[in-house]
């Protein structure tokens, strides 16, 4: 059994590799596009059949024409990179949901929702560039598709330990210890590199669509002062700190200027 476990771990480890072109590091992926796309289109329509989406607003062309434009800069970069066709499988769809959450989401494939509660955070379209960006970088880098292989392996892990131990109490120890360090030091960790390699490569192609990349730090400035500064810790989270977001947008905005010079735009909404 322990030879049938060891097996699956590394088959799958080094199976299930596939390389991110913003980074060119590989990135753990057990799911094709074949295989996740359908469901999360699906997925998609039936949320959409539950939730009251916003059409023929001024604020609904607006998010539909931001995402289509972030989107073609993608392309745009994708193919000047070599990964001509990447996008092929890709289904974009934006839509403005009747919601008073301040969040936005993006399902594999790139079905993509604002909520209409994040939009005085966005404070304009290139606010919206700013959230969309990111977003579309979600789709982009399949961090849909890595969360599910991370759990998959995650769940491995546990039924390894519940196989091995045979002694009720040490297995008892194993499953609360388990839960707590796979989580804290594998899943929320995870979750947050995610989340920086989203805002960083969405700050690149928002830049490369002709928004002002600067505008990132100021909408998490907003969004820091909205939350009244209440947040778990970073550690905590599966979020990068309002802080830690408003220095690395900074930090990267001039970068992503120059990225978009390559491509011809120097002047930005």
């Amino acid at each position: 059994m322990k030879k049938i476990i060891l097996i699956i771990v590394i088959f799958l480890g080094v199976s299930a590799c596939k390389v991110n072109p913003f980074t060119g590091k590989k990135m753990l992926n057990m799911f094709p596009n074949s295989q996740i796309f359908p469901m999360a289109f699906a997925q998609y329509d039936q949320f959409l059949t539950e939730n009251k989406a916003v059409t023929g607003t001024a604020e609904a062309r607006m998010i539909t024409t931001v995402g289509q434009r972030i989107a073609s800069a993608a392309e745009r970069w994708l193919t000047a990179n070599g990964y001509p066709g990447y996008l092929n499988d890709y289904k974009w769809e934006y839509n403005l949901v009747q919601d008073e959450t301040i969040n936005a989401w993006c399902m594999p494939g790139g079905k993509i929702v604002f909520y209409t509660g994040i939009l005085p955070i966005c404070n304009g379209e290139t606010g919206v560039a700013v959230v969309m960006g990111h977003e579309v970088a979600h789709a982009l880098a399949d961090h849909g598709a890595q969360r599910m292989s991370a759990g998959q392996l995650q769940q491995i892990g546990a039924v390894a330990g519940n196989v091995l131990i045979k002694d009720q109490q040490s297995l008892n120890m194993f499953n609360q210890a388990y839960g707590m360090g796979s989580n804290v030091l594998g899943m929320l960790p995870f979750s947050r590199s995610h989340e920086t390699e989203a805002d960083r490569i969405g700050l690149q192609i928002m830049a490369i669509a002709g928004y002002n990349p600067d505008e990132a730090a100021e909408l998490w400035k907003r969004m820091k002062a909205n939350s009244g500064g209440e947040a778990p810790p970073e550690f905590m989270s599966t979020h990068p700190s309002n802080d830690t977001r408003i220095a690395n947008l900074t930090e990267w905005s001039p970068l992503a200027k120059s990225e978009a010079a390559k491509f011809g735009v120097t002047s930005f909404k």
